[in-house]
Parts: C-alpha cells; sequence; structure tokens
C-alpha cells in the first residue's frame, strides 16, 4: 500500500471531522477540518502530535515559525500559547488533520522497554520531522478503530504505544524522552510552565521557580528561552491575553475589569499589549470576530 493510498485511506475515515476540535471515540485521538477561525488557532495548546491529512499548517510559538503538510508531522512535547493557520490543499480540498494529545506517564511506560538513548542531548519542546510509512500505518490502525468502537478498550492503547514508538525512533524521540523523565531538564521547564499557566493571574518571581527546579537564574532563563523560544515572562503575558480575548468574545465583562481579572494592574498596558500580540485593540478585535462568526 503506497504512502498516497494510506492517506487516503485516512482522508476518508476522517471525513466526517468538523472546523473543532471533534472528538473521535478514542482516548486522547481527535481530528479537524476545513476553515477554523484564526482566534481558535491563537490558544495555548497541550502537549500533542499533530499529523496533517490534507492541506498545510504553519505554527508561530515565540517568534519561531514551523509550516508542515502532509509529508510531515508536527510534536509540541509542553503547554504552549501559539498561534496557527491553516490553508487548503493545492487541489481546493480542505484541510484536515488528527492529533494524538501526549501524557508523560503512557510515554514512560513505552520507555521502559526500550533500550537507553544514545543520541546527543538537544534543547527544545517543539519541532517539525518528515512523516514515515510505519508511522501513517500505526494511525491507520488507530482510525479504522471508529468503525470498530467496541475494539477501542482493547487496541486503541496498542496503536497510541505503536504511534509513540514510531515518534520515540524518529528525531523527535529525545523530545519524548526527556518529557518522560522527571529529572530531565525539560521537564523541569515543563513543571515551571504548568505552575505558570495555571497560575497566570499571579505574580511570580523568576528566582523561586528557578529555585522549585532546582536552578540557576541564568540556567532556568535560558532552558526556558530553549524550550519554548519565550522568557517566563512573556510565556505569563501570552497566557493572560489569551484568557483576555476568550472573556471579551462573551461580552459579559468590560475591557477593565477583564485586564484585572487576567492579572493586569494597568488597563493602558493591557491595551498596549494586547494590541500588539493581536493587531488591534481588544475591543476592536472582539467585534471583528463576532462580526466573522455571524457571517459564516
Amino acid at each position: 500500500m503506497t504512502s498516497q493510498a494510506v492517506l487516503d485511506e485516512l482522508c476518508s475515515l476522517a471525513a466526517h471531522a468538523r472546523n473543532w476540535r471533534t472528538e473521535t471515540g478514542i482516548p486522547r485521538v481527535a481530528m479537524v477540518q476545513g476553515e477554523i477561525p484564526a482566534h481558535a488557532l491563537a490558544a495555548v495548546y497541550e502537549p500533542m502530535v499533530n499529523l496533517i491529512l490534507r492541506g498545510s499548517k504553519s505554527m508561530t510559538v515565540g517568534e519561531r515559525v514551523f509550516c508542515y503538510d502532509p509529508a510531515s508531522y508536527f510534536v509540541m512535547s509542553v503547554e504552549l500559547p501559539a498561534v496557527g493557520s491553516v490553508h487548503p490543499a493545492q487541489s481546493g480540498e480542505p484541510y484536515l488533520a488528527v492529533s494524538l494529545t501526549l501524557e508523560p506517564e503512557r510515554i514512560m511506560t513505552l520507555l521502559a522497554d526500550l533500550p537507553p538513548s544514545v543520541g546527543a542531548v538537544q534543547e527544545g519542546a517543539f519541532s517539525v520531522a518528515s512523516v514515515t510509512p510505519e508511522l501513517l500505518d500505526a494511525w491507520v490502525r488507530m482510525l479504522r478503530l471508529m468503525q470498530h468502537p467496541e475494539d477501542i478498550p482493547a487496541l486503541a492503547p496498542l496503536f497510541e504505544r505503536e504511534i509513540l514508538y514510531h515518534i520515540l525512533k524518529g528525531p523527535h524521540g529525545w523530545m519524548l524522552r526527556d518529557i518522560a523523565s522527571p529529572g530531565s531538564m525539560l521537564a523541569r521547564i515543563s513543571n515551571a510552565i504548568h505552575w505558570i499557566r495555571h497560575n497566570f493571574t499571579e505574580e511570580f518571581i523568576v528566582e523561586s521557580l528557578a529555585e522549585r527546579q532546582a536552578m540557576s537564574v541564568s540556567a532556568f532563563h535560558r532552558h526556558f528561552k530553549s524550550v519554548t523560544a519565550m522568557s517566563p515572562v512573556q510565556y505569563q503575558k501570552r497566557v493572560r491575553l489569551l484568557h483576555a480575548r476568550t472573556k471579551l468574545l462573551s461580552g459579559q465583562e468590560s475591557v477593565t475589569a477583564i485586564a484585572m481579572a487576567v492579572g493586569y494592574r494597568s488597563v493602558p498596558q493591557f491595551n498596549r499589549e494586547y494590541a500588539r500580540f493581536f493587531g488591534m485593540s481588544p475591543l476592536r478585535d472582539a467585534a471583528k470576530i463576532r462580526s466573522s462568526i455571524q457571517t459564516q
């Protein structure tokens, strides 16, 4: 079976996906299809493997931009605020993709059955790699389970394990190994990221975060930026702004109330940073998004 034939089958299996996260009934596996609103692609992304079946996608994390299509896949191993854009295939057919949410515990279980890694130590928590026939084949077997839901409890864990195995063998293998190893640098930075994301309204002292992870301040700053392409303060700001945007779209609170709710103490500062990140003021941005939703 050629790679194109496998992709065609994957597209057929995922054909009922909508233009928002569509659950498959398979734990941690989701799909999406079509033109996705820009505001929906600006979010804090969970650790995941994203495989494009048709069309292409770009992801911007910090100042770094990655583009990928059905010849490649994207791995993000920590929680990251990012901005994405999707594009249809050259034939005009809609964008289509599937994803697997990563859980360190499942990777850790698999690592127990693998020999120790001998690759060079690297840094970073997101990148793109070329897809392989073996990886595509594992994805086909996974998505076929949507046609046989009674088999999901028994077989989905095996196919998930196989997908993770092929990624561990590939150029992203070190990334998955590190995130599943509690003492690794990436795992320690991930702990700090998790704290910031879930306490984003609070002020924090970088020295305290570094101390919690048993790192010097300079090492913490350096590794945090290499993993996220942002400083800890920039990470917090982007999480705050993304949460603020969600609140703005509800239309139930004033800009001042929202700025304070997400942790800002200065509304002018909030307005400046919001406009810098999203390209326009909070009220104009919210009005534009609502207008685009109404015309869809």
